[in-house]
């Protein structure tokens, strides 16, 4: 009876160790499987491979992917501006250290400056930035630095300086986005920006006079040309004015031109009908003309004989009478 006890009691022990094993191994298997559940934050993406195979692309949010070593997830930001320093580097706000290594370059004149400047980038393909080349914000730094240089070669110290800053971070931005575009690095540039352009401490003080005299042209310049637009528009509104006068002058002559002629035909024409009466009719025209402005008059008479007039003298000894 004992035995049978025994016996009962170790094949409810042997059931019991049985039921757990397997709850144990239920429970294992679970947590197993539950390591593939993950989470992708807003601006990231989850590259899945399957035994070192790349197979899809998860979005943000929860997702699931076999454990290891079935599957394997790389998460890449896909969204956040990164950025890149050459020629200095930010150690903490509003504090930075010049890198003089990276930031000295040299001109097309064979002169030198120090140039920093900041290239900001995004990831445009996760999966060429992630699979694609090693080291990809390696390749990016060289590449952008590279590009940088070779801009600031083609010009002289005072276009690097001055002139030519926008031109070279524009230029640098194009030519950067082709030659990473060839590699097949997966970024996208956003913005190429110079932020200090200076000469070497050696020459600062020749080159800050240069600058003086620079701002010195622009402002006789600009003189020159607020004069030139004060007295040009003045001059030319004089000149307009006066062509105007001379045009209504040879108007006004052509007028009078051609009623003198209009005129001239008129008495022709009588003349031709008329000669004695249209002369005497002229000189007695001519003579009321003449007369009245004068003081003192000759007088021819049929004897040949001169007499002098004196029409002031006739008038007072009328008046007298």
């Amino acid at each position: 009876m004992s035995e049978e006890r025994n016996s009962a009691t170790l094949k409810k022990v042997k059931k019991f160790i049985g039921a757990f094993s397997l709850l144990v191994i239920a429970i294992i298997i679970g947590i197993y499987f539950s390591t593939g559940i993950y989470q992708l934050n807003p601006s990231e993406v989850g590259l899945v491979k399957r035994f070192g195979k790349y197979i899809r692309t998860d979005e943000p949010g929860i997702n699931y992917h076999f454990p290891a070593p079935f599957d394997s997830v790389t998460v890449v930001d896909i969204r956040t501006v990164r950025k890149i320093e050459i020629g200095f580097r930010a150690i903490s706000p509003g504090r930075f250290t010049t890198i003089t290594k990276e930031a000295l370059m040299m001109t097309g004149d064979n002169n030198f400056a120090s140039v920093e400047s900041v290239v900001q980038f995004r990831i445009s393909d996760p999966y060429k930035y992630a699979f694609g080349i090693q080291n990809p914000e390696e390749i990016v730094r060289f590449v952008c630095e590279s590009v940088i240089r070779e801009r600031v070669a083609q010009r002289d110290i005072d276009q690097v300086l001055t002139s030519d800053r926008d031109s070279i971070a524009m230029e640098a931005k194009k030519r950067i986005q082709e030659t990473l575009d060839k590699i097949g690095t997966g970024v996208f540039i956003d913005n190429v920006k110079l932020q200090e352009v200076y000469p070497p401490e050696s020459v600062i003080a020749a080159f800050d006079d240069v600058n003086a005299a620079i701002q010195d042209k622009e402002k006789i310049v600009n003189t020159a040309l607020k004069y030139y637009n004060d007295v040009v528009p003045r001059a030319e509104g004089e000149a307009s004015k006066t062509l105007q006068e001379a045009q209504a002058y040879q108007e006004i002559e052509i007028l009078k031109a051609e009623g003198g002629v209009a005129r001239f035909n008129q008495i022709l024409i009588k003349y031709l009908l008329s000669p004695d009466i249209t002369k005497e009719r002229l000189y007695i025209e001519t003579m009321e003309r003449i007369l009245p402005g004068q003081k003192k008059i000759l007088l021819l008479e049929d004897q040949g004989t001169l007499n002098f007039l004196d029409i002031e003298q006739v008038l007072k000894e009328g008046v007298v009478k």
